[in-house]
Parts: C-alpha cells; structure tokens; sequence
C-alpha cells in the first residue's frame, strides 16, 4: 500500500497540496497512491477532502498518539512541539502503510511553503 501524508498550513489551498504531493510522487518514482493521510483533526479541514477526493482515494486521519510513536528522518522543532513528532507527513505516511513501512520520498514542500508531502510505502508492496 503507498499512502501520501501531507501536511498543511491553514491557509492552503488546493494547489498547494497538490504541488507538494506532485513534488512527493516524483520523487518517489509513483505515479499515484492508494490514500492520502494526515493528523486527524487536520482530515476534517475542507481543502484536504477536496484534495483526496480530487485525486479518488480515501482521505484519512491519523491519532495524535501513532504520530508520536513515529520516528521521522526529518526534524522540525515546531512540527515536535505541535504534533510530537519531527515532520508530520512523514509520520502520517508511515503510521498509515502499517508497521513496516519505509519512505520512498521524504518530506517536500510547495512551492508556496503551504504544504508538505512525503510518500510511504508498506513493506514487500511493489512501486
């Protein structure tokens, strides 16, 4: 399964998650995903409906607490102190491909600094 975390600002709009995501699947060398993800309470904002039903796949949110328990390659202070972990795409991504998950990409962003992006993919799964 390849899942998409993405990360955003509340001012983002639709281009901006989808540049970060473009960015993402690049490269990642995907050509889509089967899920977009992100915190839980940041699932329920409009842009992020809109994103993941634009692109036909499921939107999903993720708990605080399996945030937490993820181990990111990248580190930012603000994101730790917010969501207690270093980058919240790349804590989304892997939490949701499942326990052996690996990133294809790590964390990107728009070009406008709205949006993040990164892609996981569960382990043994072809890309």
């Amino acid at each position: 399964m390849r899942v998409a975390g993405i990360g955003f600002r509340s001012a983002a709009d639709l281009p901006s998650l989808q540049n970060a995501f473009d960015q993402a699947c690049a490269a990642a060398g995907v050509p889509a995903v089967d899920a977009v993800v992100t915190e839980a309470a940041k699932s329920r904002a409009p842009v992020f409906r809109a994103f993941a039903q634009a692109l036909g796949v499921p939107g999903m949110g993720i708990t605080l607490s399996d945030l937490q328990n993820m181990i990111t390659p990248t580190q930012s202070a603000k994101v730790r102190d917010q969501f207690g972990t270093g980058s919240l795409c790349e804590a989304a991504a892997l939490a949701a491909a499942g326990p052996d998950a690996v990133l294809l990409a790590a964390r990107v962003i728009s070009g406008d600094g709205m949006a993040t992006a990164a892609i996981a993919v569960s382990e043994g799964t072809d890309t």
